[in-house]
Order: C-alpha cells, then structure tokens, then sequence
C-alpha cells in the first residue's frame, strides 16, 4: 500500500499530484481566501502558517505517514486546493481521505467530486483498501452534506477529538465508505461528474 499511495492521479477536471516544491506558489495563490478555512485546524491564508504546513506535509510523506496531493485544475493546469491520504494503515487495509481544500472558486465545479472519485478508486482498485475514512468537523455543515452526497456513511462523533491552535476543543464527525459500497458509490460520483458535463 505504502509503495504506491502517492501515486498521481488524472481526472478529465482534476489532477492530482504528490505535493513538491514547483506547486508552492500555486497553492500559496490559492489558498489566499480565509473562508476556505473556516472549519480547518489550520489557516493557510496566513503566509507562515502556509510555510509550516507546506514543509510539513512534505516531510510527512517522506516518512509515509501520509500522501499530500496538489489538486490541479487540468484545462489551465493551475493549483486550486490540497487533498491528501492520511493515517495508512496497511495491515488493516485501510486509510483516510481528508485535509481537503479548495480555492473558493472551485467551490461547486465538480473537482471535489472528481477528486474523491481518483482517490477512492485507487484506494479501493489499486491499494486493496476494504474501508476508507473521512472526518471534518461536526459543524461543518458543508463538508458533511458533500460527505454524505458520496454516499459516505455516518460512523458518529468523536467528542473533543482535537484541540485547535485556539485551544477550543473540537467534536469531528466521522464517514467510511466500505469495499462492498464502493461500486454504488462509483456509479453515484460518476452520474454527478456526467451531470455536470
């Protein structure tokens, strides 16, 4: 699992990319807009915090503890947001999907939609996974309606699951899709991709 989690991915909307240092000033520009992270324990729209995760993640996926992906635009090849595979777990086949951002410009386009299709179809056809997560905060309304419309299925609330950089506690809202519901997922993220043709 591990030797191919970073593996590009290609949409006919979206590529995906493992994050490297010739994406920085695109996802710099792109996450520029505070409103994408509202919800996120991290701001990027403030420059030194973009610095530490742009280094971070990086250094995470040096260490396979996570695969950072670039999310392209493929017509203009231009960089709108970031989303990543975090928390493999080869022995139980499993991984999470999350630390995902768009440019607010992307917002409804179908590339959030188009991602989370790459992304599942290698977890599940290439990397063998049998589940895969995907968690937000439990007041991010948005995030959830988009999880849900996947299908994802609700899996509940982690009470006070993480402590933000302003000290408040947050509750997340935890979503899998399993190997036996891929394929009504597939065709449902396919149908919404064709609909938006």
């Amino acid at each position: 699992m591990l030797d191919t989690l970073a593996s590009p991915l290609t949409g006919s909307r979206v590529a995906l990319e493992p994050i490297a240092e010739r994406h920085e000033a695109g996802l710099r520009a792109a996450a520029s807009d505070k409103r994408i992270f509202a919800w996120m324990p991290y701001k990027l729209s403030d420059p030194a915090t973009f610095d530490l995760w742009f280094a971070g993640v990086q250094e995470a996926a040096a260490r396979r503890e996570l695969a950072a992906f670039a999310t392209l635009d493929r017509a203009s090849g231009t960089a709108i947001g970031s989303t990543s595979y975090l928390a493999p777990r080869p022995h139980d086949r499993s991984v999470e999907i999350g630390g995902t951002w768009l440019a607010a410009a992307a917002w409804g386009g179908g590339a959030n939609v188009e991602a989370k299709l790459l992304m599942l179809a290698h977890a599940f056809d290439v990397l063998g996974c049998v589940r895969v997560e995907l968690k937000t905060d439990a007041r991010n309304e948005r995030s959830r309606r988009a999880m849900e419309a996947l299908p994802a299925q609700f899996e509940g609330i982690h009470r006070q699951h993480m402590v933000l950089p302003d000290g408040t506690l947050r509750d997340s809202a935890w979503y899998s899709v399993l190997d036996r519901e891929w394929p009504d997922v597939r065709a449902n993220l396919e149908r919404r991709l064709a609909a938006r043709a």
